[in-house]
């Protein structure tokens, strides 16, 4: 497992079977940097290597959530060739660094566990595609979100241009990304960005109430695989696909142990306590869509 107490820009708290990431550079309102690309990708494996992390919540210290990439570079700042950085290794894509916003997205759609994403402040650019993958976002009424691209004279970042239509369809991606806006958190509601809004005070409380319900009434495993079904199936060619898979997974989970204790936890009128590893379901059914150990692109 990493050493999370090594964390230098986000912090990483486990109690109640949830993990809490915060982002942690509040005098910058937790601008982005390789560093914070390189500890939320381990905070992600740090999670994924609990057995005893059942949630993920990922919130901002401060007045914002991340305010995007560092921008203390100046006109280099998106600059790949006056902008490598020592320690950068984090791979390429046809002789380019790879784009570090897209290393978290994908880190964090290869979750085995559910990820909430509870959005306290400002969420532009970066910060606003890293919560993509969550999930269930939840914004604070103080929240403001921007995919401010265009406005900065570059492009998508952290795989957006695959996450973003599917969560709110092309027309409403279209025209946030196209105006390259700051709208603020009822419109992230109205557009189907975020699943509820909440006064400030109430931002983490509803987060973790809400991982509490997944964590002490679900099976694991049942979240586990839900979860990648739902993302992996978005472009399946047909429903017959799913209806392959889920046949194939049904099967399975019907023999093992968490679903004889869902069905006797419920007959009898008591809790369930599941007991199945995470871990062990992760090539459940032949052709299961399973992310490469390390979240990097096939090999050049």
């Amino acid at each position: 497992m990493p050493d999370v107490s090594s964390f230098t820009e986000i912090r990483y708290e486990v109690a109640d079977r949830i993990a809490t990431i915060t982002l942690h550079r509040p005098e910058r309102l937790n601008a982005f940097t390789l560093t914070m690309c390189q500890e939320l990708v381990a905070a992600a494996d740090a999670a994924d290597a609990d057995d005893d992390v059942r949630v993920v919540i990922l919130t901002g210290e401060g007045r914002g959530f991340c305010a995007g990439a560092d921008l203390e570079k100046g006109a280099a700042t998106f600059d790949e060739d006056a902008n490598r950085e020592p320690g950068d290794d984090l791979g390429s894509i046809g002789g380019v660094a790879r784009d570090w916003g897209g290393v978290v997205t994908l880190r964090f759609a290869a979750l085995r566990k559910p990820l909430i994403a509870a959005i306290n402040g400002v969420a532009v650019g970066v910060g606003a595609t890293m919560t993509l993958p969550a999930d269930v976002r939840i914004a604070s009424e103080a929240a403001r979100f921007g995919f401010v691209f265009a406005r900065r004279g570059i492009v998508y970042d952290g795989a957006a241009s695959w996450f973003l239509p599917r969560v709110v369809g092309v027309s409403q991606a279209s025209e946030w990304v196209l105006t390259g806006r700051v709208f603020d958190s009822a419109e992230a509601l109205a557009g189907r960005l975020v699943s509820r809004v909440v006064p400030a005070g109430e931002l983490i409380p509803t987060a973790r109430a809400l991982a509490a319900e997944i964590a002490e009434n679900t099976s694991g495993v049942s979240v586990a695989l839900c979860r990648r079904l739902t993302w992996s199936m978005l472009d399946a060619p047909s429903p017959w696909e799913a209806h392959r898979i889920e046949t194939a997974a049904l099967a399975a989970t019907g023999k093992g142990p968490d679903a004889a204790e869902g069905v006797m936890s419920f007959l009898e009128k008591r809790p369930a306590q599941f007991t199945a590893r995470v871990a062990e379901w992760d090539h459940l059914v032949p052709d299961w869509p399973v992310p490469p150990a390390d979240h990097r692109p096939p090999a050049e």
